[in-house]
């Protein structure tokens, strides 16, 4: 039996790999020129289980991710509302949670995220 965590990154290097080759010469999105939603989304591995489970320890490594992205707010809540983050069945309203579990201060507290603001 495959570990959740072996299946999200499955999903998620399908999903990349399918988003990288659909990517024609686009402008500038939420998260820059030279990355999608979708491909930031990879780096956030290590959220998996405290993107779907708010009791659940958040890593370092993933709060590192966190805070490194979320310089962007606008590409931060572009990644945990993309495909990736649906098709790895991400939680969005436990996701959002993640940068105050990690106690990043400097986080865009308030920030709409859709339907979701960052606590």
């Amino acid at each position: 039996m495959e570990s959740p965590m072996g299946k999200f990154i499955c999903i998620l290097a399908l999903l990349l790999m399918v988003s990288m080759a659909s990517q024609g010469s686009h402008a500038a999105g939420e998260c820059g020129k030279s990355t999608t939603p979708d491909a930031e989304a990879m780096k956030l591995a290590p959220c998996a289980s405290a993107a779907q489970d708010v009791k659940a320890p958040v890593p370092d490594s993933c709060c590192a991710q966190v805070k490194s992205i979320g310089q962007s707010p606008s590409c931060l809540c572009a990644v945990m509302l993309s495909n990736t983050a649906k098709v790895s069945g991400i939680k969005p309203d436990i996701a959002i949670t993640i940068p105050k579990r990690c106690n990043i201060v400097d986080r865009p507290v308030g920030y709409k995220c859709g339907a979701y603001t960052l606590p």
